[in-house]
């Protein structure tokens, strides 16, 4: 049996834009103590995917950055690099330059990887190495498939086989390739998920995987038996909640339906080592408030 097609957040079709583009940025205000130890996640560092804040940073990439680790956010993910626009607008080899000044790393981006994944531009991926390894990062992530591109079992199979490929031309570069799911990826063929076929058909050494926690709880998946199921490869986290009174959208971290400290109690259990904030609708008061408050949240609760 299918899982239940649910609309996706407007938010959604705007990532997929974004994907193919980058945009410049505009300056906000943060400000926030910093990070301390978790004996639930031990030196985990508190991350933030900058797609949260894609509609107030296209003015001013250098002063937002510079507000995010004022804020105690120590890691970023990028999203929308191109080769044409960069990382908004800006060269890999000056992005990385400004992320050291700012005290901050990018263990993870989000790449369109879908044209490579379907054998159309083998260079892409090449691209997508390059930028990453000029500002320092670990990992090279899938960050969506249109609906074309993951219709059947053997469409999954088909990616599944690509990510193994494309994990071998990463580790050859001293990086690591991994998929960000959706809820798209638990729809049943014949009793066997997208997901599973991901997960099962995908070599551990070469292919990661970042969970999308929201995603998780929106498809009625169980993450916690995901994680016992196949242990490890769940690298990195989206920690993202779900608003209590309509699923449709986020909420900050923590005042939502997403069990947070049961998942950061198997972290260890998940392989967890990188972990980004991400929110895409229903700010309170704005954006940059909310990620306030998911910080505070979880230096309070899951990390003290």
């Amino acid at each position: 049996m299918k899982t239940k097609a649910y609309p996706l957040p407007p938010s959604e079709h705007s990532r997929r834009t974004f994907l193919k583009q980058a945009g410049l940025l505009s300056a906000a205000c943060l400000v926030a103590p910093s990070v301390l130890a978790s004996p639930l996640a031990p030196q985990k560092k508190i991350g933030i995917q900058l797609f949260t804040l894609r509609e107030v940073i296209r003015r001013d990439i250098q002063s937002i950055l510079q507000k995010v680790a004022k804020a105690g956010y120590q890691e970023v993910e990028t999203y929308g690099y191109s080769r044409r626009g960069h990382f908004w607008g800006i060269p890999s080899k000056n992005f990385g330059t400004l992320l050291k000044e700012n005290n901050l790393t990018a263990p993870s981006g989000h790449y369109d990887l879908e044209n490579y994944l379907l054998g159309k531009k083998p260079d892409d991926l090449k691209v997508y190495i390059e930028a990453a390894n000029e500002i320092g990062s670990t990992y090279v992530t899938v960050p969506y498939l249109q609906e074309q591109s993951r219709r059947t079992a053997d469409d999954f199979k088909r990616i599944a086989a690509k990510l193994n490929e494309g994990g071998e031309w990463c580790k050859n570069a001293g990086l690591k390739i991994a998929y960000h799911n959706h809820d798209f990826e638990f729809t049943s063929f014949n009793g066997v998920t997208g997901m599973d076929i991901l997960l099962n058909e995908t070599d551990k050494s070469l292919v990661d995987f970042e969970l999308d926690l929201y995603w998780v709880l929106r498809s009625n998946q169980d993450a916690l038996a995901m994680f016992k199921n196949h242990p490890g490869r769940f690298t990195m986290w989206h920690v993202k909640d779900m608003d209590k009174v309509n699923q449709d959208l986020n909420t900050e971290v923590g005042k939502g339906k997403v069990p947070f400290r049961q998942l950061f109690a198997k972290a260890k259990l998940s392989g967890l080592k990188h972990f980004f904030v991400e929110q895409e609708t229903n700010y309170q008061p704005d954006e940059i408030g909310s990620i306030q408050t998911s910080l505070h949240y979880l230096r309070k609760e899951l990390l003290k």
